[in-house]
C-alpha cells in the first residue's frame, strides 16, 4: 500500500469515527429531548384528569384515539422512513421534535443539499440537512411566537380572496420539492406525478393513497433503474 492509499484510508477511518460519534450524541440528545417533549405534552392532560377532576372517561379517550389513529396512524410509521434518507439521524430528531416536517424541514434540507451539491444519504448530506433544519426551526420560532400571540387578529385582517389561497400553500411546497428532484431524474418525476394523480382519483382513504403512491413509485423506479443497469452492462 502506497503513501497516498494510506492517507486515504486514514482520512476515511477518521471520518467514519467522527460520524459515529456524531450519531451517538444525536441519539442521546434526540431521545432525551423527544421524551422530554412527550412527558411535557402529557403532563397537562394528566394534571387536568387526575388532579383537577376533569377526566372525560376512558371510553371517550379511546374512541377519540381510534378515530384519529384510523386516519393518520400509518403516517407515524411512513414519514420517518420516507424522510430519513434526506433528513439523516440528527435531522430526523430535530424535524420530528420541531414539527412541520413535510412543509418546512424537508424542503429546507432538500434546498440546502441541492444548493451545495450534497447527495441525500451521504455524510455531507446529513450535516447539511441538520444545519438547514436547525436554521429553519429557529426562524420558524422567531415568526411563530408572535403569530401565536397576535396571529388570529392578523389573519382576520387579511382579505378573504387572499385567504382562499392558503389551502394551496402546502401542495405548492411539495410541488417545488418534486420539481427539484425531478430535474435530476425527469422520467422518475413524471412517473411519481402520474401515479399520484391516478391514485388520488380513487376513493381510497388518505393514508392508503399515500402508501400506494410510495410503494408503486419506488417499485417502478427500481425496476427501471435495474433494467437500465442491465442494458448498460451488456
Amino acid at each position: 500500500m502506497g503513501l497516498k492509499d494510506t492517507i486515504k484510508t486514514t482520512v476515511s477511518d477518521t471520518s467514519s469515527s467522527a460520524i459515529e460519534q456524531f450519531h451517538s450524541r444525536a441519539h442521546f440528545w434526540g431521545r432525551l429531548t423527544v421524551w422530554a417533549a412527550i412527558i411535557l405534552s402529557l403532563s397537562l392532560p394528566v394534571v387536568l384528569s387526575f388532579f383537577l377532576g376533569h377526566h372525560p372517561g376512558w371510553s371517550v379517550i379511546l374512541s377519540g384515539f381510534l378515530a384519529y389513529a384510523g386516519i393518520i396512524a400509518v403516517v407515524w410509521v411512513l414519514e420517518p422512513i420516507m424522510y430519513y434518507t434526506i433528513l439523516g439521524v440528527s435531522g430526523t430528531y430535530i424535524g420530528f421534535l420541531t414539527g412541520n416536517v413535510g412543509n418546512m424541514c424537508l424542503p429546507a434540507a432538500a434546498a440546502a443539499q441541492n444548493t451545495i451539491g450534497a447527495e441525500p444519504g451521504t455524510k455531507k448530506g446529513e450535516i447539511t440537512a441538520t444545519l438547514a433544519i436547525g436554521a429553519a426551526s429557529l426562524v420558524n420560532k422567531v415568526f411563530l411566537i408572535p403569530m401565536i400571540l397576535v396571529g388570529a387578529v392578523l389573519v382576520s385582517k387579511i382579505p378573504e380572496h387572499i385567504q382562499q389561497v392558503f389551502p394551496f400553500i402546502l401542495p405548492a411546497i411539495f410541488g417545488g420539492v418534486l420539481a427539484q428532484f425531478a430535474m435530476k431524474k425527469p422520467t422518475y418525476g413524471v412517473i411519481g406525478l402520474a401515479i399520484g394523480f391516478v391514485i388520488n382519483l380513487t376513493a381510497l382513504v388518505v393514508y392508503m393513497k399515500m402508501l400506494l403512491c410510495i410503494i408503486l413509485t419506488i417499485t417502478i423506479c427500481l425496476f427501471l433503474e435495474k433494467r437500465n443497469e442491465a442494458k448498460a452492462s451488456v
